[in-house]
């Protein structure tokens, strides 16, 4: 399950080829389709294949990489940042900020306070999650990449870089983001009417904490 999309931060050829065989056999001296006079026939199954002439297969897209976010991503994430929220939360108030302010606010803030990661192929970023002490802060994929578990992975490296436990605020509209953090071990652990969020939407806290078995005592085997 991956319906990780945002919550309640600041701010988501075909090959083609013609076929040139005509099915025509080939005699043993002769035109095409005749017989030399000594009977030889041809054999119904006998083709000959010619290559296609058609572009060479695609590469293969580049694997995955979820790794630490640099300056030159802002204008990336920025605009994973914008088209998320424009995509996944319609009941937001029309968006003000423009592309470029996006992009100084990532690069001068987040990325100065927050450790944030990005998911990559290749040059292409996918999604980022930005944590500031025990707060996911950010946590935002492209939309069309919803659903792969691409969220999953961010998450997992944003509890790995905070083992100890996550906080989150989201809003209570958003019902994909809380599927995906309850799916994920996050409860409800606070609430409040948006009084205190730029949006003015009420909004819900959430907080995982790792599970621990408890240790047996000694001496059971």
């Amino acid at each position: 399950m991956d319906n990780a999309g945002s919550h309640a931060g600041p701010g988501t050829g075909t090959a083609t080829g013609s076929d040139p065989d005509t099915g025509t056999g080939f005699g043993t001296a002769g035109a095409p389709g005749t017989s030399t006079g000594t009977n030889v026939t041809m054999k119904a199954n006998t083709r000959m294949h010619l290559s296609t002439g058609g572009p060479p297969a695609a590469a293969p897209a580049p694997p995955l990489a979820i790794r630490l976010a640099l300056p030159v991503d802002a204008p990336a994430i920025a605009a994973v940042h914008l088209a998320s929220r424009q995509a996944t939360m319609p009941y937001l108030p029309p968006q003000r900020r423009t592309h470029d302010e996006v992009t100084r606010w990532v690069r001068e803030i987040v990325l100065p306070q927050c450790h944030t990661v990005v998911a990559a192929r290749g040059a292409e970023v996918l999604g980022y999650a930005s944590v500031r002490g025990e707060l996911l802060d950010q946590l935002y994929l492209r939309p069309d990449v919803l659903r792969a578990g691409i969220g999953s992975r961010l998450l997992a490296a944003a509890r790995r870089h905070r083992p100890a436990g996550l906080s989150l605020h989201v809003f209570q509209l958003n019902t994909q983001a809380r599927a995906f953090y309850a799916h994920h071990g996050f409860r409800v652990v606070a609430t409040d009417d948006g009084s205190g969020n730029m949006e003015n939407l009420p909004q819900l806290t959430l907080r995982w904490t790792p599970t621990t078995a408890p240790v047996p005592p000694r001496g059971t085997p």
